[in-house]
């Protein structure tokens, strides 16, 4: 498994989220085993392979780092929407940017680049143009600010 399958499956992951009583322990632990997988094979490709040590340590790391920081991930989120008011960002949307910024801001082995232009790539799977281009903004705008890269 790449790392860009293991970052969207993360994503996956930080969007359920939103929808589940679970810990996040119980969460991960279900979501990534070989029976889980099996399952969610039958409805998208994406969970073909299995997830390997690192690439599941990874997906931990960012799920856990995520639900760690969601309050901080949305601040920044509504300081970069412009114009926009926090609950009217899609869910799907704001959990790719929190993915995102996570790896920006806690993640020194990913560069910045690449956790934002996979966050694109992703976005342009589960969302419209416009709000494709919502993302690549506000994350540009974040990059940009709070790392003065």
């Amino acid at each position: 498994m790449t790392r860009n399958t293991a970052r969207e499956i993360a994503v996956h992951l930080s969007y359920e989220l939103n929808f589940t009583d679970k810990t996040i322990d119980r969460l991960l632990d279900g979501r990534l085993t070989a029976e889980a997988f099996a399952v969610l094979a039958e409805e998208d490709a994406l969970y073909a392979g299995r997830p390997g040590g690192k690439q599941a340590e990874y997906i931990r790391r960012l799920v856990r780092g995520v639900n760690e920081h969601g309050a901080e991930l949305d601040g920044y989120i509504a300081k970069y929407a412009k114009g926009w008011k926090f609950d009217r960002i899609p869910l799907v949307a704001a959990a790719i940017m929190r993915v995102a910024m996570y790896e920006v801001l806690y993640m020194q082995d990913s560069p910045n680049g690449a956790a934002i232009n996979e966050a694109v790539e992703i976005a342009k799977k589960y969302e419209t143009p416009e709000t494709v281009k919502f993302i690549n903004g506000i994350l540009g705008s974040f990059v940009r600010q709070e790392t003065g890269a």
